[in-house]
């Protein structure tokens, strides 16, 4: 017989284990192939806990793409506060993503993979979104510093970042075998030389 705390915490863990199961089903299944049947089964939650926490399907993918966006800002606003140069910023930006695809790649597959426009009404494109908008920030306080030649934002933001998400969509494909790691120097390297005074 499970005491009253143990219901409590049990209930207070729901959303988050509704949000775990959601990211499996979401990068192996797809939304539209996902049901809330599918993410209850998956949680162990309730259809109506689900509801009740989320309103609908609809409503448990805006949460959980609004809970990693909200992940990947604070470790970018980490990087921005421990880092003086844009060099080491923008460098740490890529280990941590290689990081994150070693660890977690149903989260790398989620962000980078999903059309989130197509089931989540009124979003931006991720690229829109606050952590790749803190990624050109970065950039353009660098070409502020003289550390990165003047030029388009966008253009100098894919430069030093586009290998680095290609990489990363390599790896999640199964064409890159050895961790990200592996690739980061070489990687850096070419990026930084692109875009440096």
């Amino acid at each position: 017989m499970t005491s009253k705390s143990e219901n409590t915490a049990a209930a207070q863990n729901a959303p988050l284990r509704v949000l775990q199961a959601t990211l499996h089903l979401f990068s192996q299944k797809g939304y539209f192939s996902t049901s809330v049947h599918d993410i209850a089964r998956e949680s162990g939650v309730s259809i109506g806990s689900i509801y009740h926490h989320f309103r609908d399907k609809e409503g448990v993918a805006s949460a959980l793409f609004e809970s990693l966006l909200e992940r990947m800002t604070r470790e970018l606003e980490n990087i921005a506060n421990r880092y003086d140069s844009t060099h080491d910023k923008c460098r740490a930006v890529i280990e941590l993503l290689f990081e994150m695809t070693e660890d977690e790649p149903e989260v790398m597959e989620y962000m980078l993979y999903s059309k989130h426009r197509e089931f989540l009404s009124g979003q931006l494109p991720v690229c829109s979104s606050q952590p790749f908008r803190m990624m050109r920030e970065m950039v353009e306080q660098g070409m502020a510093k003289s550390e990165i030649r003047k030029m388009d934002v966008i253009t100098a933001s894919s430069c030093l970042y586009g290998g680095a998400i290609r990489m990363i969509t390599s790896r999640l494909d199964g064409l890159v075998e050895l961790p990200l790691q592996s690739y980061l120097t070489d990687i850096w390297e070419c990026s930084w030389k692109g875009v440096a005074v």
